[in-house]
Parts: C-alpha cells; structure tokens; sequence
C-alpha cells in the first residue's frame, strides 16, 4: 500500500533557531520544515554540526529576504585550544602540529588589536568556499590541498573573555565571510604557537540574537499551532535595511513589479538597497532611484 503523500502549506515567515551541536545546518532546516509542513525553506548562513547557536530559517516568502540577513553583523563566541593545530582548525579535525609555546594573558590581549578592522585571511581547507567549481570540504576529504584564495573580511571587536592554562574564551563581532577558525588558527600563528577552534557559539545574525531564538528541542515538542507562533514576520528579516513606506494604492503598485514615485517631505531620492512596506508588512525589496521606489522581488503576505 502506497503511503499518502503529506500535504505541505504555504508557511511564511522567520523561525530563530538556536541550533543545538550534532546536527547540521542543512539537517536542522530540513527537520524544521518538515515539523511545519512547509512548502519552501532555507537558512541565512551555515553553522557547522560542531558549532551551536542561532540559526535563522526562512520560511515561504521569507526566503526572499536571505541575503538581507546574511549580509547582517555576527557575533561569534569561542574556545581556543592552545598549543594544537587541526587539519579542519577546529577539534574535529586530525592533528597536524603541536607547540609547547603557551601565550600569556597579556600578550593575547596586546595582539587582539592586529586582527581588528580589515584584515586579510585564508579561509580553512574543510569550508564551503568554491575552488574551480567544487567545494573546498569536498576536495580535501578527497585528499586533495586545495589553494585557498586569500579574503579581506572586517573584524570590527575582538574581545578577550577568559584566559586558561590552554584555553582561552573570546567574543568576536565580524561581517559576513569571516571564518572564525582562521581568525583562532591565525591568532595562535602570530603569537607563536598552534591552536584551534574547541568550542564555537553564534550569538546573534544580523537583527535576530539570542532573545529571539526557541531552542530545537522545544520547537520539536510544540504542537504545531505552537509551532506557529514561533515565526517572526518578514520584515522581521529587514531590519537595518532602509524602510519605505508605501500607501495602500502604491503597495498595490508595487506588488504588480511597477515603480511608484515617493512624494512627501523627506521623501529619499536615491537608495541603493530599500525594502517597501504596508502598514510595518513586507511589500518589495528593491532601490530608490530618481525619487522613484523601483521593486526587485515582490513579496505576498510579508
């Protein structure tokens, strides 16, 4: 007998997702919407199986809004083990070199200063940055060293939490690219011994942060109308980005693809990256130009 096949709904909106260590990005989004009968999903920036903390999962029309939250500041929280290197920089990884060297609380704090601002880095072997085509993590499990092209990424704290005998506790606040186990790798290098990434916490993605987050096993347990409640609006996903409000005649404008002119005192002539609202709802994301709002993808229901 054929298994019936489960109906999916069209669920929009944000889930802030305090993912749990052990399961993956890509597996926590799948779980999520499978629980909500979602018909489409996906995440605003990968968080590796050995990494916890917020995830954020666009849901529906959500998902249009993506790159808004990605491009959104993170805040990082960190373990560095010192005195060992990793072949993945973090402790899943083989060891690949050891040192005896152990740097003092001082010195830590004296060269924090040097990796603040834009720097440039070497993202790790095992990441999913694109060489020729193919992911980095696939071709080093296949054996292969795969050239990893230098980035500039911005750092704008790097803060000192704690400091052990061979463990230290950070907090870093970066932009989108930045790869924390080469900022803990490259740490340890420029102070003369080894380390790598033991224990790793997101503390926030762009405007979604650790009170707004339900942990994956309390999503799990909730009866599905529960489940709703959980999801934060689309424009939840905005914030930060410049907001245009529109009237009930533009925002019907706007929905059919067409440009509306912004009229009123203090009405932007030009914006780069703008979103559209109706009543604090979503309507478009798009530009101002010339004074018109000009939408670029259209969002129902926001």
């Amino acid at each position: 007998m054929m298994q019936q096949k489960r109906e999916k709904r069209p669920v929009s909106g944000w889930l802030v997702l305090n993912k749990p260590v052990g399961i993956s990005s890509t597996g926590a989004v799948g779980k999520c919407r499978w629980l909500l009968k979602a018909k489409k999903a996906g995440h605003a920036g990968t968080l590796d199986p050995l990494a916890s903390g917020i995830l954020p999962i666009a849901f529906g029309e959500a998902t249009k809004t993506v790159p808004q939250v990605q491009n959104g500041t993170k805040v990082y929280r960190f373990a560095l083990k010192w005195g060992v290197a990793t072949s993945t920089d973090d402790a899943e990884g083989a060891v690949i070199a050891t040192s005896d060297f152990y740097p003092s609380e001082a010195a830590v704090r004296a060269k924090l200063p040097e990796f603040s601002g834009t720097i440039t880095q070497i993202p790790p072997a095992f990441s999913a940055v694109k060489i020729d085509g193919e992911r980095a993590y696939d071709l080093a499990r296949a054996g292969a060293k795969p050239d990893m092209p230098a980035r500039d990424v911005r750092i704008d704290s790097f803060d000192l939490v704690s400091h052990g005998a061979d463990v230290s506790a950070f907090e870093v606040i970066c932009a989108k690219g930045t790869y924390v186990r080469a900022l803990a790798r490259d740490l340890a290098e420029a102070l003369g011994s080894k380390g790598h990434v033991c224990r790793l916490h997101r503390a926030a993605v762009g405007a979604f942060n650790e009170n707004d987050a339900v942990g994956f096993a309390e999503f799990e347990a909730a009866r599905d109308e529960e489940r709703l409640k959980f999801l934060k609006p689309v424009a939840a996903g905005l914030i930060g980005v410049t907001e245009i409000r529109l009237d009930a005649r533009q925002a019907a404008t706007v929905r059919f693809g067409n440009p509306v002119l912004l009229t009123g005192q203090g009405a932007p002539i030009a914006v780069e990256e703008a979103w559209a609202s109706l009543m604090g709802a979503a309507v478009a994301i798009g530009c101002v130009e010339q004074g018109q709002f000009k939408p670029k993808r259209v969002i129902l229901g926001g």
